[in-house]
C-alpha cells in the first residue's frame, strides 16, 4: 500500500497527553485571560462581553491547533473546546444565580457625566478623552454637554446617555435662528 494512503487513526483520535492535563491547561488559560481582560478599561472591549470574547478567541485557537495537528489528536482539541464551554457556562450561570458574582463578571456602569459636568477621574480611568466623549454624545443626538443628565460607561464598553429633556438655551436659540 502506498504511504500517502496510510491513515494513522490512533494519532487522530487518541490524545498524546493526559486528558486531565488538557483540562488543567485549558482552565488555566481561560481563567488567566479572563482575569487580564477583566482589568482592561471597558472601552477596550467594544460591544462583546468578556466571556464572549474569550470563547471566540479560545475556540479559534483550540480548533486551529486540532486541525493543524499542533497537538496530535482531534480528541485533544475537543477536550479543550469542552473546557472553554464549561468555564464560559459556569461563569455565566454563577453570575445569573449570584448577584455579587455578576458584579465581578461585569463591572457596574461608571458615571462619566452628571448634570452636564464631566467626571474627569472616571474619564481618565477608562482612557476616554473629552473629544471621544463628545463624539459619542453627538452619535446619540446630543449636541451640548449641558443637555446630559447622566452618561454611563457600560460594562460592554458602550456609553449610555440620559438627557435632561431640556435643551440648553444656546440650542433653543440656534433652532429659533434656523426658523427665521
Amino acid at each position: 500500500m502506498e504511504k500517502w494512503l496510510f491513515i494513522d487513526w490512533q494519532a487522530i483520535f487518541i490524545p498524546s497527553i493526559s486528558v486531565f492535563e488538557l483540562i488543567i491547561r485549558g482552565s488555566l488559560v481561560y481563567l488567566a485571560l479572563f482575569s487580564v481582560l477583566r482589568m482592561l478599561p471597558s472601552r477596550q472591549l467594544g460591544t462583546l462581553g468578556i466571556t464572549d470574547l474569550l470563547v471566540v478567541v479560545l475556540f479559534a485557537e483550540a480548533a486551529q491547533n486540532a486541525m493543524a495537528s499542533n497537538y496530535t489528536s482531534i480528541t485533544e482539541g475537543a477536550i479543550l473546546v469542552g473546557t472553554v464551554i464549561f468555564w464560559s457556562y459556569l461563569l455565566n450561570w454563577l453570575g445569573y444565580k449570584l448577584p455579587q458574582f455578576q458584579r465581578f463578571l461585569n463591572q457596574p456602569p461608571l458615571l462619566l457625566v452628571k448634570n452636564g459636568r464631566m467626571i474627569e477621574r472616571h474619564l481618565q480611568k477608562e482612557l476616554i478623552t473629552e473629544d471621544e466623549l463628545m463624539s459619542k454624545l453627538r452619535q446619540q443626538g446630543v449636541e451640548f454637554l449641558a443637555e446630559v443628565k447622566f452618561a454611563y460607561m457600560e460594562a460592554d464598553g458602550s456609553i449610555s446617555i440620559i438627557t435632561s429633556g431640556l435643551k440648553s438655551s444656546s440650542t433653543a436659540e440656534q433652532k429659533a435662528e434656523l426658523k427665521n
